[in-house]
């Protein structure tokens, strides 16, 4: 595994011109916080040695490289998923690979479903904790120590000071937001409305087939996560009409706008 990400991290190092700290992992239909990046650089997944592939619509599949605000960054326009036939470990390959790039802060963002009757499609919400639900992670296997430590501590999984700071950014843009616990849910269907209730009774506020996986490792490898969730749908049972990826991608694709600006402004604070 060592190996594996040293190599790909060499390829990519040999094809830029920048030293990124920062990077920002895009989800469904938000892949257009890659115009807020100037004097770019791209790499397609493809080229990369080892690296996984994109296989959903709305995921362009590119490492998009350049500076926001001044600020170097990396974004990976299009993630993995394990619903995709992926093990966990690839899933979250590219987090490893940002470790050995010098990484050291990372921004999620995903679209997702809400469980709590508080948000609305479009709704934007900081994630304070996960919940995982599948029986699976990254971790699981022999443990590499070049990469971090056996049993890792979970217990600020999302940097409270990256937390703090979205919010007070948030109200000096004026952007509306929530706040909430993001349960990552196996996929690929969309969750029926017993699974909902219970997954809300879990104390879930939304709920997504993505994000855990990456926080998982990045926490393991040491690097800051800021999570972000575009709440897209309502949750089965909540919602009367049934579910729709292309809704889903568009509805992400609206909310961006004030996702993009937010997140620009994050990424020139830190």
């Amino acid at each position: 595994m060592y190996d594996k990400v040293a190599e790909s991290s060499k390829f990519i190092k040999s094809k830029i011109s920048i030293n990124p700290k920062v990077a920002i992992i895009l989800g469904s239909g938000l892949g257009d916080l890659v115009d807020a990046i100037e004097n770019k650089e791209y790499i397609d997944y493809k080229d990369i040695p080892n690296f996984p592939q994109s296989t959903v619509i709305g995921h362009e599949g590119r490492l998009v490289l350049g500076r926001i605000k001044g600020v170097e960054v990396l974004a990976m326009q299009g993630r993995f998923h394990y619903f995709e036939g992926y093990t966990m470990k690839e899933v979250a390959y590219p987090v490893f690979v940002m470790k050995l790039l010098g990484i050291e802060k990372l921004i999620v963002t995903n679209a997702c479903g809400g469980i709590n009757t508080s948000f609305n499609p479009g709704t934007l919400m900081i994630i304070t904790d996960f919940i995982n639900l599948v029986s699976d992670n990254p971790l699981i296997g022999i443990n590499d120590e070049r990469f971090g430590p056996r049993f890792p501590d979970m217990s600020e999984p999302f940097k409270l000071e990256l937390i703090d700071k979205a919010k007070k950014i948030a109200d000096e843009l004026q952007v509306d937001y929530k706040t909430g616990v993001y349960a990552g849910f196996m996929g690929p269907y969309y969750e029926t409305a017993a699974e909902i209730r219970s997954i809300g009774r879990q104390g879930a506020d939304a709920v997504g087939m993505s994000t855990v996986p990456e926080t998982i490792a990045a926490n393991y490898l040491g690097i800051d996560v800021l999570g972000i969730s575009c709440i897209t749908n309502m949750a089965t049972g909540i919602q009367k009409q049934k579910h729709s990826h292309e809704r889903v991608v568009e509805t992400a694709k609206k909310a961006s706008v004030n996702l993009c600006k937010w997140v620009a402004k994050i990424v020139e604070d830190i």
